[in-house]
């Protein structure tokens, strides 16, 4: 896939302030400061289109791009952040289930981790709810830079194992600084719109598993 326009559409915190239906979406989600701000830069080749910010839980919108006039990406906020009052993350949790559970266009979110640690609680509370929607399928290890091949090579099981990803679900060491791992996950995107017809969700959605505030 070759990004040739990248465009900030809007933020928005209820469906009202969403975009017009009618065009596919990918999100993006991980925990506050895995480095997500950083990798959407990296995948649309702008420096500063996403915002990356050196206070965790700072980006508390969903915020919509439009790429190539063919499809968006989705910045979901970030999750995990102690610092968040419980009110707060009660509305996160509502916002999220809101857009992940009725959003008719969209086709995956890719769910990013932090490669240099286990994934933490809330990551597998996320893929699990992401499993339940069929939304999962591609976990991008951040930050993969920072570890040795061994260390990489073990992380790596260990986030599969951890997750309960199956053979076919695709993991993806990625470094923004590095500059390494986004060309495959741009092709991994581009085969999911390929087959954009068979893999919209939000048909037949109904309430969660559980909670994900």
């Amino acid at each position: 896939m070759i990004i040739r326009s990248a465009e900030f559409l809007c933020a928005a915190v209820k469906p009202s302030q969403y975009p017009a239906e009618g065009m596919a979406e990918i999100a993006f989600t991980g925990r506050s400061n895995v480095g997500k701000s950083s990798l959407i830069n990296l995948l649309l080749n702008r420096r500063k289109l996403a915002k990356v910010s050196g206070t965790p839980g700072k980006t508390r919108t969903i915020n919509f791009y439009n790429i190539n006039n063919e499809f968006r990406l989705v910045d979901l906020p970030g999750y995990g952040y102690a610092r968040v009052s419980r009110s707060e993350s009660e509305e996160w949790g509502k916002m999220m289930e809101s857009y992940l559970s009725k959003r008719e266009g969209l086709l995956k979110v890719v769910q990013l981790v932090d490669s240099r640690h286990e994934p933490t609680a809330q990551d597998l509370q996320m893929y699990d709810y992401l499993r339940y929607y069929g939304l999962d399928g591609i976990v991008v290890a951040t930050k993969s830079d920072k570890l040795s091949s061994n260390e990489l090579s073990r992380s790596l099981s260990v986030i599969r194992k951890k997750l309960d990803l199956s053979a076919a679900d695709v993991l993806i060491p990625v470094s923004a600084l590095k500059r390494t791992g986004h060309d495959r996950l741009l092709s991994v995107m581009e085969d999911i719109l390929g087959n954009e017809d068979t893999q919209i969700a939000g048909q037949d959605k109904g309430s969660a598993p559980h909670d994900i505030g």
